[in-house]
């Protein structure tokens, strides 16, 4: 049985402080109700490659110069190719195989993310994001595609690696950006409450979005520094730093149209949060959760936090999954319309911004059953699709699912997905 949201999401600003003021206000500047969202319109996900055998699929990707291809990332270590013109087919190729370099023993490990070069028909290059052991640590790596076209696993180039206290917040999306450089969300390194302070700490690697440049090396590292990174002339902080404040980012997207940087930040306990991604924005954690304040320390005076774009609590899910502002063609509607989920409940919610403030939605447009929402994916023209974990989430088994119009809808599908 569904059942309709019951709470109302938060929306705000950004709170700001003065030297000598007050600490940050972390109440909510306004809220609006999901059903002011009218004219959002529904976007029905539909099951494909229904008889292709994966194993906790989490991210799909798409190569530039390839654009029918979508490569879908397993979390134990392998990539697969599909051709999206044939989704009804189960003829599936494996690109890439390093599950005996990966660390998954725990939920949030394993290989969590995968960005091919923009100039990938030239120099044969993509970037993985995964853990490793001995010691555990979050591992940044460039590889080399071979001439058969498949990946050369001995090209690996380890870039960038962050040490992990704990076997979860990983975090886990690395993107190329417009501007050619490499963004990467990192956890703020796991167990709970974050107990070693890393969220409010510029001198880490954890609990950020890193900018790096790739395209050379900087003294002992293998990628240069951008010199308009925020706090590159910050001795207490690390260079790397595009934004920090954040618990876990498990998905996060640039929007084709805007390039603006969306992300879905994991909550600990009550909240969860959409938020836009600002060079040198403080999202706030752990002084707070969402918009809401968390535990008993109080920030210092001078502290000045971004808000997010949205929050929900726990009454509507437990884990957010970042998605992507549509941009496709065939849901003229829906242009504009940022996507997301929660991971647990399996709602799906739109919603449209500008510069940050909410102006409609969060709306729920669809609601999955049975499924654990992992991933959205960005096809090359703009279309949006889905991964999933079905039945019991550590069996393993895993399913991709394509957005379509309302009307779009197959007899085999009439019992896997629900439309508000």
């Amino acid at each position: 049985m569904f059942h309709s949201i019951l709470a109302v999401f938060v929306i705000t600003t950004m709170s700001t402080t003065v030297p000598g003021g007050s600490a940050p206000s972390l109440a909510p500047a306004s809220t609006i109700k999901p059903s002011a969202a009218a004219e959002i319109p529904r976007m029905r996900p539909i099951r494909v490659f229904r008889d292709v055998k994966l194993k906790r699929p989490i991210q799909i990707v798409v190569r530039p110069d390839r654009p029918d291809d979508l490569f879908v990332v397993e979390q134990p270590g392998r990539v697969l190719v599909l051709d999206r013109r044939t989704p009804a087919e189960s003829k599936a190729t494996v690109f890439l195989d390093i599950r005996p370099e990966v660390r998954m023993k725990h939920n949030e490990e394993g290989l969590l993310s995968m960005a091919f070069s923009p100039d990938v028909e030239t120099d044969a290059t993509f970037y993985l994001y995964y853990t490793a052991s001995s010691p555990r640590r979050a591992v940044l790596s460039r590889f080399k595609i071979a001439a058969d076209g498949t990946a050369d696993p001995e090209s690996e180039e380890v870039l960038l690696e962050v040490a992990q206290p704990f076997g979860n917040h990983n975090g886990g999306t690395v993107l190329v950006g417009p501007d050619g450089m490499l963004y990467l969300a990192v956890g703020d390194g796991g167990a709970a409450n974050d107990p070693m302070g890393h969220g409010q700490n510029l001198g880490t690697l954890l609990a950020t979005v890193l900018r790096i440049d790739p395209s050379g090396k900087e003294g002992d590292r293998a990628y240069k520094i951008p010199a308009d990174n925020p706090f590159v002339a910050s001795e207490e902080a690390k260079p790397e730093i595009w934004a920090y404040g954040l618990r876990n980012i498990w998905r996060m997207s640039f929007d084709r149209e805007t390039g603006e940087l969306w992300a879905g930040d994991v909550g600990q306990n009550q909240w969860e949060e959409i938020d836009l991604i600002r060079k040198g924005g403080n999202y706030g954690w752990r002084y707070r959760e969402g918009t809401h304040k968390f535990g008993r320390d109080t920030p210092p005076e001078e502290s000045v936090f971004i808000d997010p774009v949205v929050d929900y609590p726990r009454s509507d899910g437990i884990s957010v999954t970042g998605g992507f502002v549509y941009r496709g063609k065939a849901r003229p509607a829906a242009v504009g319309v940022y996507l997301y989920a929660d991971y647990q409940s399996g709602r799906i919610w739109g919603l449209r911004a500008e510069g940050g403030e909410l102006i409609e939605g969060p709306k729920e447009i669809a609601r999955l059953r049975n499924s654990l929402i992992s991933s959205f994916g960005e096809d090359a023209d703009g279309e949006l699709w889905l991964c999933t974990f079905e039945g019991d989430a550590m069996s393993g088994e895993g399913a991709i699912w394509r957005f379509t119009g309302p009307l779009e809808r197959s007899v085999a599908d009439a019992g896997d997905v629900k439309t508000p």
